[in-house]
């Protein structure tokens, strides 16, 4: 059952005693009102019966009856009352009201009988002459010698009295229920004043317990009250304050955590995890809602990173490993673990901080790889080089035929080494202005760089029968290094012409709409493997050593390409299938702008990126 208003528990209470006190005053007023009334009513009969006994003590003889009865009945008439004379035998003689002759014996009558007895009787009944309710006083007449003549009895009938204490209860019982309205009221108005304030505390105390301590309560009414409310608006500051800065501290932590690189995620003692940053999230491919509260092995379905974890929860130790985290993607990655301890240094769980370092060690291996390349390619040349001049100084100079043999080697070696190192110089360029945003740009027609680049590659492509074809709408202008962008498209027409066979077509499409121009160069050659295609941009990568070399080929071709469009703030990709030709897309991103400008910062004139 809901519980009852505090004002509910003071109002009706309080109303109550009103009601019972006025209720029992005014019974008390009625029945001393009545005392009051009959015992001066009974006075006054008794002072007109004493009156009556000494008119009839006068006359001296009760003998004539007829006369005292005319008597009587003008002093009743007189006095408004009922007056009765009786013998002592009960023997009606003369009354006010009645005819004597035909009234019964009185002898049995209450105040008849106590005034023979004491000498004063008096009774409040129903008179079965008259039919109503009467008060009867009777006083005793006595001769000289003492002896009772007579009975005299005055009486009044209590229709009056009946009639004044009606009209007095309904006064009382008015003037009770005002009295109780107006207590009524008094006492809603002094209980609201009460509670009011107590129901201030609670509302305040239930917006508090909601989060709400921006309410403040108001020190007034009782002092105690006062008190109560000015400590709870101290402790609603001090909670306010307390949590602002726990939130503070849980914002800064949780910014902290989803700004850094590294994976974070902290564990229970039952391996299910308490909190995963937005970097933990990506490398398991899982959001925060569905980590909290599961297992490490359910989000990262991974044994060994679970048996690090395992290790740094039973261990109570910092540790670090090296971990590979296998799926769709094998990652490497260097793990941190410490223990996680509460305030009494219990350990209650353990964090484990991941940094994935897979680009690290491919850049690693990549690095290694280009060393051993660069020095490969370069000994390569330099070893020829040196053989046939050793060759010539031990006597085949004097050999003309094999003299003029041996240095065209050399100077083809030579030529190769020289494209070599330009390549390279070429690559640490655009990379550096890439870099640097240094890139001149201007407004140029891309049909026309295309059809330069094709004319450059023509010669080659007419030595295999091979056809260049060009589609490019001539309205296309586009903000770029007209140089670069020829030199990458030089770049991948030469490759396909290469690995093209005689009499094949290779097609150069271009296509520009409001976000990018595309550079489509397709081949219908060989085709590359698959397991080639994610390594084909490295610097040095051959997917054909011994092929690439008896071409002439750098391996630095498809490298210069791809940091050309770099360059622009774009990028190249390839699709190819073995047997079934290549298809190389450049996509360079296109801002246009009334007041022109380049790939990334439109301008009106030439500018540098």
């Amino acid at each position: 059952m809901r519980p009852r208003r505090l004002l509910w528990h003071i109002f009706p209470p309080i109303i109550l005693i009103v009601v019972l006190s006025l209720l029992a005053i005014s019974s008390y007023t009625s029945r001393s009102f009545q005392e009051f009334y009959v015992s001066s009513t009974a006075d006054d009969l008794g002072a007109t019966a004493e009156l009556l006994k000494d008119i009839l003590r006068a006359r001296g003889s009760l003998a004539d009856r007829a006369a005292i009865d005319t008597t009587v009945k003008r002093l009743g008439r007189l006095a408004g009352m009922r007056i009765t004379v009786i013998l002592p035998d009960g023997t009606v003689i003369a009354d006010s009201n009645r005819n004597p002759a035909f009234m019964t014996l009185h002898d049995t009558r209450p105040e008849i009988v106590a005034a023979l007895r004491t000498g004063y009787g008096s009774s409040k009944r129903y008179s079965e002459t008259v039919k109503k309710d009467f008060l009867y006083v009777a006083s005793p007449i006595r001769d000289d010698s003492g002896e009772t003549t007579a009975v005299v009895r005055t009486a009044v009938p209590l229709t009056a009295l009946e009639s004044t204490l009606g009209r007095l209860r309904i006064q009382t019982a008015a003037a009770v229920l005002a009295i109780a309205a107006i207590a009524a009221l008094i006492t809603l108005m002094v209980s609201r004043r009460l509670t009011r304030p107590i129901e201030d505390l609670q509302n305040a105390a239930g917006r508090f317990a909601s989060g709400d301590l921006s309410v403040r309560l108001a020190a007034t009414g009782a002092s105690e009250l006062a008190g109560l409310a000015h400590s709870m608006n101290r402790m609603a500051a001090q909670l306010d304050d307390r949590i602002r800065a726990v939130r503070e501290q849980r914002n800064e932590r949780e910014a902290v955590l989803a700004g850094m690189v590294e994976a974070v995620l902290a564990v229970d003692r039952n391996e299910q995890v308490t909190t995963i940053n937005t970097a933990a999230c990506a490398l398991f491919g899982v959001s925060e809602q569905e980590s909290l509260g599961r297992s490490v092995q359910e989000i990262a379905r991974d044994s060994e990173l679970q048996s690090f974890v395992a290790t740094a929860l039973r261990s109570g130790r910092a540790l670090e490993s090296d971990l590979e985290l296998h799926g769709d993607e094998r990652r490497n990655l260097q793990a941190h673990g410490a223990p996680l301890r509460d305030a009494r240094g219990q350990q209650i769980g353990a964090v484990i901080v991941l940094n994935d370092v897979t680009r690290l060690r491919r850049l690693e291996s990549i690095r290694r790889d280009f060393v051993a390349n660069v020095s490969h390619e370069l000994k390569t040349p330099i070893t020829c080089i040196k053989g046939f001049i050793e060759t010539l100084s031990e006597g085949a100079i004097d050999d003309p035929t094999a003299a003029r043999r041996f240095l065209a080697i050399v100077g083809r070696q030579a030529d190769r080494l020289s494209a070599i190192i330009e390549d390279l110089l070429d690559l640490s360029r655009i990379e550096q202005e890439g870099e640097l945003g240094t890139v001149p740009v201007t407004l140029d027609r891309i049909g026309d760089i295309l059809a330069g680049a094709l004319e450059v590659c023509r010669l080659k492509a007419d030595a295999k029968s091979i056809a260049l074809e060009l589609e490019c709408d001539p309205a296309i202008e586009v903000r770029v290094s007209a140089p670069l962008l020829e030199q990458a498209v030089v770049n991948l027409v030469d490759n396909a012409v290469k690995y093209s066979d005689p009499g094949a077509s290779v097609s150069v499409r271009a296509t520009c709409d409001a976000a990018d121009l595309r550079i489509d160069v397709i081949d219908d050659g060989c085709g590359i493997e698959s397991r080639h295609l994610p390594r084909l941009f490295e610097r040095f990568y051959r997917v054909d050593k011994a092929r690439s070399r008896s071409l002439g080929g750098t391996g630095l071709g498809l490298a210069i390409v791809k940091h050309i469009a770099q360059a622009h703030r774009g990028d190249v990709s390839v699709q190819s299938r073995a047997g079934e030709g290549t298809r190389f897309t450049i996509r360079i991103p296109v801002h246009r702008q009334e007041d022109g400008g380049d790939a990334t910062r439109p301008t009106h004139e030439a500018t540098d990126v």
